[in-house]
C-alpha cells in the first residue's frame, strides 16, 4: 500500500520538530549553568584532583581558594635584544583576565628600557615593572623578586605569544595542580641501558620500551608555577647554578629537577608526582622572526640539544639520582583530560 507524498512529508515533520525542541531546551539549560570557575573547580578537573590527592600535602595545605593571591597571577618575561616584540607582547597581555602585573627581567645591560615610551602611551590596565639586571644570565628570571606578590607566576619567553583563552584555561588548571608546573611545552628524558640520559621532545620513542607520548618535564618558557619555587631554585646546590651559568642553558630543566625533589620530599604514599602537567594549547605562536634585531634564540645554537642532554646527566650526578617522573596526562580545552595521544595513530 502506497501513501500519498504529502502524508510522508507530514510524517517527517512530526519527527523533526520534537528533535528541534529538545535541542533548544538543552541549549537554554546550558546557558543557565555558571562558568567552571564559579563552580569551584567541580567537574573533571576537580574529580581528577580528588582522585590524585586523597590526602592534602604540605605543599598545598596553605592554599586559600578565596584569597586574592590565589585568584590573580603575575607574568614574568625575561628579555634580551627584542624590544619591538616585547612591546607587542605587553600590549597583547593587557587583555588577560586575573592578571595583576607584568614583570620584565631586562637583560639588555647598559640599554635603556622602553618604560618611558610605554608610560607615554598609557594609561594601561595592567602595570608593567622593569627589573634591570647587572649581567645577562639565563637564570635571572628565576629570582624571587619582591614585586611578585601573587602565588601564581606565569613565566613566558620574550618571543612567545599565547592566546588569552589558552592562558585563562591554563590558569584554571593550575589552580587544581598548584604544586606542579602547568604549561604548554612538554619534554622528556630517555634513558639507555648504560644509564646515560638523552633529552628530547615527548613524542621521542624510548629505545627500551618503544613508548612515546609521555613527558617528564614541562618547560617554563610558557608555564604557570607557584612563586615558592623561585626560592626553592635559589636554595639548590651551588653546582646547579654554576651549570646553568656555564652553559647559559638548562635553567628550565634544573627547576623541573627542583620541583620533582620538592614534591618527592612531601609525597603521600609511595607514588611520586611528576614535576609538571601538560596543557595542550590552541593558539601558541613564536614571534622570533618578527624581531627587527634579527636576534635568534639560543635554541638555534648547534650545541643546544647536546648541552641539554649534558645537563640531564650532570644534574643526575649532582643529586645522586634521577628524580624526574613520567606522565602522559594531557589537559585540553576541548574534551576531557586524557592520555597524551595527541597524534593520530594508524
Amino acid at each position: 500500500m502506497r501513501f500519498p507524498r504529502c502524508f510522508m512529508g507530514l510524517r517527517r515533520a512530526y519527527l523533526v520538530w520534537p528533535i528541534l525542541l529538545l535541542l533548544l531546551v538543552g541549549a537554554a539549560l546550558t546557558a543557565l549553568l555558571p562558568p567552571a570557575e564559579d563552580r569551584g573547580g567541580v567537574g573533571v578537573l576537580g574529580v581528577l584532583r580528588r582522585a590524585a590527592s586523597p590526602k592534602e600535602t604540605p605543599a598545598q595545605g596553605h592554599r586559600g581558594d578565596g584569597t586574592e593571591e590565589q585568584q590573580r597571577f603575575t607574568i614574568v618575561i625575561q628579555t634580551y635584544n627584542r624590544t619591538d616584540i616585547l612591546l607587542k607582547l605587553l600590549n597583547h597581555y593587557q587583555a588577560v583576565p586575573h592578571l595583576q602585573q607584568i614583570v620584565i627581567v631586562w637583560n639588555n645591560i647598559g640599554t635603556q628600557t622602553p618604560l618611558k615610551l610605554w608610560n607615554s602611551l598609557g594609561p594601561h590596565p595592567v602595570p608593567v615593572v622593569f627589573k634591570e639586571q647587572t649581567s645577562n644570565q639565563m637564570r635571572n628570571r628565576l629570582q624571587p623578586l619582591p614585586e611578585i606578590d601573587t602565588d601564581a607566576v606565569l613565566m613566558l619567553d620574550d618571543d612567545t605569544m599565547v592566546s588569552v583563552p589558552d592562558i585563562s584555561f591554563a590558569f584554571s588548571v593550575w589552580k587544581q595542580f598548584s604544586d606542579q608546573i602547568v604549561g604548554f611545552v612538554p619534554r622528556k628524558h630517555v634513558s639507555t641501558p648504560g644509564g646515560v640520559y638523552s633529552y628530547g621532545s615527548f613524542e621521542l620513542q624510548d629505545p627500551e620500551t618503544a613508548g612515546g607520548d609521555k613527558y617528564s618535564m614541562v618547560l617554563i618558557g610558557a608555564a604557570f608555577f607557584h612563586r615558592r619555587y623561585l626560592q626553592v631554585f635559589q636554595d639548590q646546590p651551588r653546582a646547579v647554578h654554576v651549570l646553568v651559568d656555564e652553559t647559559q642553558n638548562c635553567d628550565d630543566i634544573a627547576i623541573n629537577f627542583a620541583v620533582a625533589l620538592y614534591l618527592r620530599e612531601r609525597s603521600v604514599g609511595s607514588i611520586d608526582k611528576p614535576s609538571g602537567v601538560f596543557v595542550k594549547p590552541v593558539d601558541f605562536r613564536n614571534l622570533e622572526k618578527d624581531a627587527s634585531s634579527g636576534y635568534q634564540g639560543m635554541w638555534h645554537r648547534p650545541e643546544h640539544l647536546l648541552q641539554r642532554s649534558y645537563c640531564l646527566n650532570r644534574l643526575t650526578q649532582i643529586y645522586g639520582f634521577m628524580p624526574l617522573r613520567f606522565s602522559n596526562l594531557m589537559v585540553s580545552q576541548f574534551g576531557f583530560p586524557s592520555y597524551a595521544n595527541h597524534k593520530s595513530r594508524a
